[in-house]
């Protein structure tokens, strides 16, 4: 077979082109770094390092939506801390209020002083979470979450919380309803209350405390209402059961001494007097804050109150400011344990986006020692190319005719 000279020339040229090609190509994987550059380099590889790539992305907005919640719930700990030292300091001065020797215009003072810390635990209530929201807004509003009214202050808000919407939801809000407004009332399981004298219309000569649980399975759930009937030695007690309509319980009527039924434990204190009434209704989760306080203040500006109408209405107003302060430490406890849980995912998903970006590492990045070594060979092979083609290329008949 015979061949032009013009034919090895063009194909040692290819062979030039293509060798150079490789070297290039080599070059510029060791200059990126990476292994699979297109598509075309890898079909496997690259859909590899493109499901490694999307991974990575969801686990980058997931940590964002965590930092939200907790930049969030790490506000409403504090908001929450903040409210239970102003309750404290409440129920401080009602505890002062219940000295006898108080005047009128003394416990009007404490209310003044009451008033002027309801003011602090509202601006609370509504404090802002620092991105145009509010820490207990729950699922949201534009306004302030707790309007103070002439009757009170009232919830503007939507139960429920707000949440980042990812597949873990964040919380980015805290229930104020359930934070401020549902407490449990009296003990928690039933609550104590004086009624006014069936006889002369006006307040009890006696009252009550708030009474305990001693035997929860015993409890029914029903209302009752105790009365007294006679003064002095010869007073006596019924206990009635409103709801069934059947009376529980009688006896002697005998100051400090408790009175156990139905599961229920409660001291009747004072001198009675005919036709003192009390109820014991079923606690709810109704309980609001506000409504304690305003209503512990209306209590001490009352002037010419007894000194029976001052301890009834002061047992009665710690009995509730104590089962509000019990709800705000459990909602703090519960966002306690939501930066808790964050901790712990910020832990899984650091693991998580380390783990793909090796799995992404893997699929797509050059072995540089290997790539190196490549390099050279290429570099190597491509210089012999060029003297080989140098020294054919001289070894032509018309080079030896010229001669």
């Amino acid at each position: 077979m015979r061949l032009a000279t013009i034919t090895v020339f063009d194909a040692g040229i290819t062979e030039l082109q293509a060798r150079q090609q490789r070297m290039q190509e080599a070059q510029q994987r060791l200059t990126s770094g990476k292994r699979v550059e297109m598509a075309s380099d890898d079909p496997t590889g690259a859909a590899r390092a493109e499901r490694a790539l999307s991974a990575i992305g969801r686990v980058d907005a997931n940590q964002r939506a965590l930092e939200a919640s907790r930049n969030g719930m790490t506000l409403a700990e504090g908001a929450l801390g903040d409210a239970n030292e102003i309750l404290q300091q409440i129920r401080e001065t009602l505890v002062s209020a219940g000295n006898g020797t108080y005047s009128d215009s003394e416990r009007n003072g404490l209310a003044n002083k009451i008033e002027g810390l309801r003011a602090q635990l509202l601006s609370i209530a509504n404090r802002a979470d620092g991105s145009g929201g509010y820490l207990f807004s729950g699922q949201g509003a534009g306004n302030p979450p707790f309007l103070d009214t002439a009757t009170g202050v009232v919830y503007s808000g939507s139960s429920g919380q707000i949440q980042t919407g990812n597949l873990d939801n964040f919380p980015l809000t805290v229930d104020g309803r359930q934070t401020w407004e549902q407490a449990r009332s009296g003990n928690g399981s039933f609550v104590t209350s004086a009624l006014p004298n069936s006889i002369t219309g006006g307040p009890a000569k006696s009252w009550i405390d708030s009474g305990r649980v001693i035997d929860p399975a015993a409890l029914t759930g029903d209302s009752y209402k105790i009365s007294i009937s006679g003064t002095g030695p010869t007073a006596t007690y019924t206990v009635t059961d409103t709801t069934s309509g059947g009376v529980v319980k009688s006896g002697t009527y005998v100051p400090g001494k408790t009175l156990d039924f139905d599961g229920m434990s409660m001291t009747l204190q004072g001198v009675a007097a005919d036709g003192d009434e009390f109820q014991v209704q079923p606690a709810t989760n109704t309980l609001k804050v506000f409504d304690v306080l305003d209503g512990a203040v209306a209590d001490l500006r009352k002037t010419n109150r007894t000194g029976t109408e001052i301890v009834q209405s002061n047992v009665l107003a710690l009995r509730d400011l104590d089962a509000s302060m019990a709800n705000l430490q459990n909602v703090r406890s519960q966002v306690g344990e939501r930066l808790n849980n964050l901790d712990g995912t910020e832990t899984r998903l650091a693991a998580l986006k380390q783990y793909n970006e090796a799995e992404k590492s893997a699929a797509e990045d050059l072995d540089m020692t290997r790539a190196i070594s490549d390099f050279q060979n290429q570099q190597t092979g491509y210089e012999a190319a060029l003297k080989a083609y140098a020294t054919v290329q001289r070894m032509s008949l018309f080079n030896y005719l010229n001669n």
